[in-house]
């Protein structure tokens, strides 16, 4: 106000102009401070309380994010604000300069708000089924940046007294400046968009990027990092954008897909592969899992070797079965049982290249629980069988010598 007030009660000599007008701002701090310590407090009780009576979750998650407590700042501010107007002016720079402060305060307790109502509405959609699969984390993010940039456009233009679009001028001419300085921040967006709609990541993918010895689950997405809980508990942190840059691996179809594989060989040493006599045919053919195998493979060489007159006294002239070919039908049924190995996915037993340490006989299948520690126990469970079982079939696992043999040779003589 330009009137100059006289308040009569006061000594004459405080009835100046600059002594109205530091009274008038002291009275309006003072009024101020009164709404922020004692109005803004039983505010917040109450809605606390309120809350706390409320069925629904929504509003007490707005209370951990703060946003009430931030949103009531704005009582002691527009008390100033207010005031601010019936003090009487001594100086229309000050008196402005202080207007303009108390304006610019408010955005930028109006942009605090809305980071806090941002942050409830990520919360509140992180707890929602969809949340593990199109998180939302790096879009409110960017929500949040974009927000901040406009209220610091704001708050310096109203305390420079300009117009925001001179700065905003400005801005634009320093484009190529601006974008050096968030190089990272821009490529990180469009990877943090390109992995979020191509689906390519998911909170608690398993993942494996060598590159940065990351190899565990996922436990956020941001708008430039992406945090990996490596198997040792440590955690790498991954910017974005490496992600469109390199290459990774990605666990989640194979939780998806019920099966987790088991692809693992055993070597046979060669010198202990022959053909079966006929004693160790009848004695197979007790063995239940090789019962009807036995019984259409006799079947299939008799009927063979009739046909081709083979003289079954020659080994050479006849077809017959092996201890290795048994042992691999042997194999083949053990998994088609096994109540631990998915059915309904591929299982082979398969016999590859000879190397210089014997014969691999690979076991190919999948297990029907794609948690690691019983994976685990059932692939281990699934060779222990098979590497104990083998003797009996008269096969060796190869064992690259270790000296030891001398040691047993030199005790049995």
């Amino acid at each position: 106000m330009s009137d100059t007030v006289v308040f009569q009660w006061m000594p004459e000599w405080a009835n100046t102009p600059a002594m109205q007008s530091g009274f008038g701002l002291i009275t309006v701090a003072s009024l101020a401070l009164l709404a922020h310590l004692f109005f803004r407090p039983v505010l917040l009780h109450i809605l606390r309380y309120l809350t706390e009576k409320s069925p629904i979750q929504w509003d007490d998650i707005l209370i951990e994010q703060r946003v009430w407590q931030r949103l009531l700042i704005v009582l002691p501010l527009l008390v100033a604000r207010v005031g601010l107007q019936w003090v009487p002016v001594y100086n229309p720079a000050l008196h402005s300069f202080f207007a303009r402060f108390i304006e610019a305060c408010l955005v930028l307790v109006a942009a605090r708000t809305i980071d806090a109502v941002l942050s409830s509405i990520n919360e509140i959609y992180r707890r929602a089924p969809l949340a593990d699969r199109r998180p939302i984390k790096s879009y409110i993010q960017l929500i949040k940046l974009l927000m901040y940039v406009v209220a610091g456009i704001l708050i310096v233009a109203r305390l420079s007294n300009q117009s925001p679009w001179f700065f905003i001028g400005g801005i634009g001419a320093m484009t190529a400046v601006l974008m050096l300085v968030f190089k990272d921040t821009l490529l990180s967006l469009v990877a943090s968009v390109q992995l979020t709609n191509n689906n390519l990541l998911q909170l608690g993918d398993w993942i494996e990027m060598t590159q940065f010895n990351a190899d565990g689950d996922v436990i956020d997405i941001a708008l430039n990092t992406v945090k990996v809980q490596n198997w040792d508990k440590t955690v790498t942190v991954i910017p974005a954008h490496k992600f469109l840059e390199h290459s990774f691996k990605n666990w989640r179809g194979m939780h998806e897909s019920g099966g987790r594989r088991i692809k693992r060989a055993v070597y046979i040493d060669t010198t202990s592969v022959r053909f079966l006599s006929e004693a160790e045919i009848k004695h197979f053919s007790r063995f239940l899992l090789l019962r009807s195998y036995m019984e259409s493979k006799v079947d299939e060489l008799r009927s063979y070797n009739a046909q081709y007159d083979s003289d079954p006294d020659l080994i050479i002239n006849a077809r017959r079965l092996t201890n290795i070919g048994t042992f691999r039908a042997y194999i083949i049924n053990y998994l088609k049982t096994h109540p631990m190995v998915n059915q309904g996915m591929t299982q082979l037993v398969r016999q590859m290249h000879p190397t210089p340490e014997g014969i691999p006989l690979e076991i190919y299948a999948f297990t029907n629980d794609t948690r690691w520690a019983v994976y685990e126990g059932v692939q281990g469970d699934i060779f222990d069988h098979i590497l104990a079982i083998a003797p009996n079939f008269g096969l060796r696992i190869y064992q690259r010598p270790s000296g030891r043999e001398l040691d047993y040779r030199d005790d049995s003589q």
